[in-house]
């Protein structure tokens, strides 16, 4: 495993990788010591032009081994929401067959390991709330704010 740091707007991230591709992308406090290394140098330029807006999707190998496999699907969905969009966490456990998996869906979220690159901020409830994201309310909508702005803005942010 090795671990590279980006200082990203929403604080420093760690990226930490495996021979099979990325396995988290946590925040932390302050940075470690970065390795050197093709995979993280990569992601890093994809967060950096992600939170530039000049990026819409990663393109990056993600290495969920050893996580369980409910979580994986969740995950897999995750990365088919488009940018800029959002879902609910009930149409989420509707694509996997089971409506009634809601709260299921929304642990998987909350253990995402790849925060950003899959992105489990685009998932909100199904009447349009924000809720629930592991670095916070306020953390999540600035994503949806970077991702779009015209649905997600600050309110009087044009006066």
């Amino acid at each position: 495993m090795s671990k590279a740091y980006y200082n990203s707007p929403i604080g420093w991230l760690e990226i930490t990788s495996s021979d099979r591709g990325i396995r988290r992308i946590t925040r932390v406090d302050k940075p470690g010591k970065s390795a050197d290394d093709q995979l993280l140098n990569l992601a890093i330029l994809q967060l950096q032009a992600y939170f530039l807006g000049e990026r819409r999707k990663f393109s990056l190998p993600l290495d969920w081994e050893g996580e369980p496999e409910f979580s994986q699907s969740v995950w897999e969905i995750l990365l088919e929401i488009p940018y800029g969009q959002t879902t609910s966490y009930l149409s989420i456990a509707e694509k996997l067959g089971n409506p009634n998996a809601v709260r299921a869906v929304g642990q998987a979220n909350r253990h995402n390991p790849i925060a950003i690159v899959v992105p489990c901020h685009r998932v909100i409830a199904k009447n349009g709330d924000l809720q629930g994201y592991f670095y916070g309310l306020d953390v999540k909508r600035q994503l949806l704010q970077l991702e779009n702005p015209n649905s997600f803005g600050i309110q009087g942010a044009l006066f």
